[in-house]
C-alpha cells in the first residue's frame, strides 16, 4: 500500500547544513496498523511531511499503491497534533468534516451519509451543530479524526495526535482509534514519541534514531488484538516489548550501523 524507499532530507542553510533524515526505507501494507516512534528531534514529522507530498525529499521516494507521491494525494488523510489549528472555528462540527468532502466534489447526498457516520463513528452525533471553540481539546481532536475518516483514506497518517491533551483523554482516543481501524481497516501509520502509547496501539513498532534518522528497528507486536488500558498494559508481555522499544530507543547512535532491513522478520523477546 505504501512504499518508503531510501528517503533522505537535508535543509540547506546559509550559515550550516543540517541533515534530519539519513536514510528510511520501510512498507506498510494494506490494513495495516504501525507506529513510528523515536526521540524528540528525529526528524518524524518531516518524514510525514515527505510521505503525505507536503515537502519533497532531498534522495529517495514515497509510492502509494506504486505511484510515486509527489504532492498531496487523494488517497491520504492527515490528523495534525495541534487540532485547534487545523479546524476552522467558525465553522460547525458537521462543516468542518464535510468540508474536504466539498473540495473533493462527493454528490451532496453520498456527503451527508459519510458526515453522519463519521461524526457518529467518534460519538459526537450530539454536538454535531456545535463549534470547535465550545469543544474541549479532546472533543476537537475527535472532529478532526471524522473529518479523516470522512475523507474514505486508504491511508491514514496521525502526527503525534493525542500529545496535547490529558491522560484520560488520551487513553480514551486511543482506543477509539483502535475501535476505527477494525471497523473502517484504514492502513494507518501512527507518530508518537510515547514508548507505551506505541505498542498499546499497533500491530507493529518502526523505532527511528535520533537525527539525522535511520530506522533502529522493526518490532512485530503479538499482543491479541482485543486490547484494553488495564490488563493490555499491565500483561508482561506488553512489558517485554515495552522494554525492547526502550532499549533501542536509548541505543548509543555509533551502535546503529545502518536502517533495519525492512523485509526482515523482526526477532522479538530477544535484546
Amino acid at each position: 500500500m505504501l512504499e518508503v524507499n531510501g528517503v533522505k532530507k537535508v535543509y540547506e542553510g546559509k550559515s550550516r547544513t543540517v541533515e534530519a533524515v539519513r536514510n528510511l526505507t520501510f512498507t506498510l501494507q494494506e490494513g495495516e496498523f504501525a507506529c513510528l516512534v523515536g526521540p524528540s528531534g528525529s526528524g518524524k514529522t518531516t518524514l510525514l511531511k515527505i510521505m503525505s507530498g507536503l515537502l519533497d525529499p532531498t534522495e529517495g521516494e514515497v509510492l502509494l499503491n506504486g505511484k510515486k507521491v509527489d504532492g498531496p494525494p487523494p488517497g491520504m488523510a492527515i490528523v495534525f497534533q495541534e487540532y485547534g489549528r487545523s479546524l476552522f472555528p467558525w465553522m460547525s462540527v458537521r462543516d468542518n468534516v464535510e468540508l474536504p468532502l466539498k473540495q473533493k466534489k462527493v454528490a451532496a447526498a453520498r456527503r451527508k451519509e459519510l458526515v453522519d457516520e463519521s461524526i457518529a463513528a467518534v460519538g459526537l452525533a450530539d454536538v454535531h451543530s456545535a463549534y470547535p471553540w465550545q469543544l474541549s481539546g479532546g472533543m476537537q481532536q475527535r472532529v478532526a479524526i471524522a473529518r479523516a475518516i470522512a475523507y474514505e483514506p486508504q491511508v491514514l497518517l496521525m502526527d503525534e495526535p493525542f500529545a496535547a491533551v490529558d491522560a484520560q483523554t488520551r487513553a480514551d482516543l486511543e482506543d477509539l482509534v483502535r475501535d476505527l481501524w477494525h471497523r473502517f481497516q484504514v492502513t494507518t501509520l501512527f507518530v508518537t514519541h510515547d514508548i507505551d502509547e506505541s505498542v498499546y496501539l499497533g500491530q507493529r513498532v518502526i523505532v527511528l534514531s535520533s537525527s539525522p534518522t535511520v530506522i533502529r528497528d522493526d518490532v512485530a507486536i503479538d499482543l491479541p488484538d482485543e486490547r484494553n488500558q488495564l490488563h493490555t498494559r499491565s500483561s508482561p508481555r506488553f512489558a517485554e516489548l515495552r522494554a525492547r522499544v526502550f532499549e533501542q530507543i536509548h541505543r548509543p547512535k555509533e551502535e546503529t550501523p545502518g536502517a533495519v532491513d525492512p523485509h526482515a522478520p523482526a526477532v522479538i523477546g530477544q535484546n
